[in-house]
């Protein structure tokens, strides 16, 4: 790549005001990121992710049709062509997010018939297409319509659905009331409902998906803590059994102090009776 162009790629990079991943291109240029844990955090969930797909669906995203919902700048809409996708859909509520993606697929020259990216909401959209495949990566606990997201994902025709989440610490099967403040992705404060690790699996269920909830496979930490902590966790949900060869991750009780609170009131009570 002659200089000129690399200046260009270098400067519309750098319009764009944030990047959330890193992306190499030709002549060493990449996208900035804040902070190598972010880096080794998408590495990371690369081989987590992404190897457990590939197990559910025979080795290959070769003859799948991929849906990526908030697919963000396209990093795992790009992982699933370059494992094979014959098409990959994203769909994100930020208009920056959809152009970032848009620039990287063409920056990376993919055919433009294997992909489209569309900016709006995803419980608004019109999907007339079937998909074989559903991303629904730090998705979940970033919504306030659970059964709703099931039906979409289930309605595209998905075999195979890959749930990657923060998690409540609840115990059992619920979903946490929260609120979500986070200015990069919402405009405005709205409440969403995070699932526990049982609300994940019970939701799948009630729509015919056997779900595995993954067993950590990182060989580095860094940028993971709420994976370390059990308060985040991936799952392949799959339509009849369960793929083979999936490791399940251990069930991790990480009780919220309110429960504490009740608890240590309720044995104080206990014991003056």
């Amino acid at each position: 790549m002659e200089t000129k162009e690399l200046e260009k790629l270098e400067e519309r990079i750098a319009a764009f005001p944030w990047w959330y991943y890193r992306f190499e291109f030709e002549g060493g240029v990449s996208t900035p990121v804040l902070g190598d844990g972010m880096v080794n955090r998408a590495e990371q969930l690369h081989g987590y992710i992404l190897d457990a797909l590939l197990r559910a669906t025979g080795g290959s995203l070769g003859g799948h049709r991929v849906l990526d919902l908030g697919c963000n700048a396209g990093l795992w809409s790009l992982r699933a062509i370059e494992a094979g996708a014959d098409f990959v859909l994203g769909v994100d509520g930020l208009r920056m997010a959809i152009d970032q993606a848009s620039f990287v697929f063409e920056t990376k020259g993919v055919d433009s018939s294997r992909y489209r990216f569309e900016h709006g909401d995803v419980f608004e959209h019109e999907f007339g297409e079937q998909f074989d495949v559903v991303l629904c990566l730090d998705f979940m606990d970033q919504v306030s319509k659970p059964v709703e997201l099931f039906e979409l994902m289930s309605g595209v025709g998905a075999q195979t659905i890959v749930i990657e989440t923060s998690l409540s610490p609840v115990p059992d099967s619920y979903f946490e009331l929260c609120t979500l403040e986070d200015p990069l992705w919402t405009p405005d404060e709205r409440m969403v409902l995070v699932p526990t690790r049982e609300a994940v699996i019970d939701l799948a269920g009630e729509f015919g998906f056997s779900t595995v909830p993954l067993a950590h496979s990182f060989t580095d930490s860094t940028g993971l803590a709420d994976y370390q902590r059990g308060r985040r966790l991936a799952f392949i949900c799959s339509k009849g059994e369960s793929p083979d060869g999936l490791a399940v991750a251990p069930a991790h009780r990480e009780r919220p102090s309110w429960i504490e609170t009740v608890d240590r009131g309720w044995r104080s009570l206990r014991g003056r009776l």
